[in-house]
């Protein structure tokens, strides 16, 4: 069984997690054919992407079993890790992740590696590190600070609480939370919203917030005129403003 599935329904690609009997656990093998599966995301016919898990979880973080009796050289381990961060970061698209059941440790490093996250409300996340004595990775001690504040991190990272849906909503982690039977419907029509708008832009979006973080007021002021030379120069922007003009919705390219 492919540790990885993927489809592609209009203008996005779907990547589902595969491995329910193992709560969707990453191994060698399963980050590896994420790896590649994302690589099709940058495919010009793909203009949004969503992430999932099938079986009941998003993912439980990484497989233990691989990590048993200290024979995982992590540094090399987490190159796999990191690839997978940054294919998911540096895509000029917008990627949602589809959580439920549980994610956990770089499950849930992967889920907020994605631009957007549609919760279910029995959906539990946890950070899951420093229960096994270890460092976040995959990116976590990015992501969360960013989007709890450093209070707010250290103690997710070092209590490493169980979160409730609803409680992650209230940290920011969720932007939507609806029934666990409607999350991948939830999901799905979020994305497929995504791929009809201008996409060039939502790369953009995406550029100058991670840029964000390690600038000042000036460069920051510098790197938006920059990137809205770019935004001004495209078809969609024109088409936007056509749009408006003429009172009706925009037909985004994409361009």
């Amino acid at each position: 069984m492919d540790p990885v599935i993927h489809r592609t329904a209009g203008s996005v690609l779907e990547i589902a997690l595969n491995r329910p009997d193992r709560l969707n656990a990453l191994d060698e093998a399963t980050l590896e054919a994420l790896a590649r599966a994302l690589e099709r995301a940058e495919d010009a016919s793909v203009r949004a992407v969503l992430l999932r898990g099938e079986g009941r979880a998003f993912c439980a973080g990484q497989d233990l079993r691989e990590a048993a009796g200290g024979a995982l050289d992590y540094q090399a381990h987490l190159a796999r890790y990191n690839r997978v961060v940054l294919q998911i970061r540096r895509l000029a698209k917008p990627v949602v992740a589809a959580v439920h059941g549980v994610a956990a440790g770089a499950g849930m490093a992967l889920a907020l590696a994605a631009d957007l996250r549609v919760l279910g409300r029995d959906t539990r996340l946890t950070t899951a590190f420093a229960r096994i004595a270890l460092v976040p990775d995959s990116g976590m001690t990015y992501t969360l600070p960013r989007t709890v504040g450093w209070g707010g991190a250290f103690e997710l990272l070092a209590l490493s609480p169980d979160l409730s849906a609803e409680e992650a909503q209230r940290y920011g982690l969720a932007n939507r939370v609806v029934d666990e039977e409607r999350v991948l419907e939830e999901a799905r029509a979020l994305a497929a919203r995504l791929a009809e708008g201008p996409t060039r832009i939502y790369g953009l979006i995406k550029h100058a917030l991670d840029e964000s973080a390690r600038l000042g007021l000036e460069e920051v002021l510098e790197l938006e005129a920059q990137l809205q030379k770019l935004a001004g120069e495209g078809a969609d922007h024109e088409e936007g403003v056509r749009a408006f003009l003429e009172k009706r919705p925009p037909r985004f390219a994409g361009r």
